[in-house]
């Protein structure tokens, strides 16, 4: 099932929390990110390269085994007004072929993720081959902590 709202997610969970798997989902790679199972902070883990879609599922498949994965949080590249955009729509197409994994999902406002990122790394003196490699993990890492802090922050 997805969803647009941490509470619904939170719900869709059920008690206690667990790992997440974070998305960041671009036409040539797919940045992958995981929490801890308390929600208390993100990690990034891989950039998968975009393949055929069933390949990927067997990938994120073999993820969401490995690392007991319990819901996904996918980063929904919104227009800055909010709106929907093609990148959008595919995203969500994306989100809803990933039905096979049997796991909730929450659709989470990725605005600025990749530009936070790619900030903090020039802070650090990443060199552009450094950042290439590692920002799209990084961005989803960026989005998962996100939808965890608010997902802590929701009234019990």
């Amino acid at each position: 099932m997805i969803h647009s709202s941490a509470a619904d997610f939170a719900a869709a969970l059920g008690s206690g929390s667990g790992r997440l798997l974070g998305l960041d989902v671009g036409t040539k790679t797919v940045g992958l990110a995981t929490c801890d199972a308390g929600w208390s902070f993100a990690t990034p883990l891989e950039k998968l390269k975009r393949g055929k879609f069933t390949a990927d599922l067997e990938r994120l498949k073999a993820i969401v085994a490995k690392e007991a994965i319990r819901g996904l949080v996918v980063g929904l590249p919104l227009n800055m007004d909010g709106s929907d955009s093609p990148r959008t729509q595919s995203v969500r197409a994306f989100a809803r072929n990933l039905a096979p994994l049997t796991l909730p999902i929450l659709l989470w406002d990725e605005r600025w993720s990749t530009v936070a990122v790619e900030r903090a790394m020039l802070d650090q003196d990443m060199s552009r081959a450094q950042r290439a490699e590692k920002v799209d993990a990084h961005a989803a890492a960026h989005i998962l902590q996100g939808a965890i802090d608010a997902l802590v922050n929701l009234p019990h």
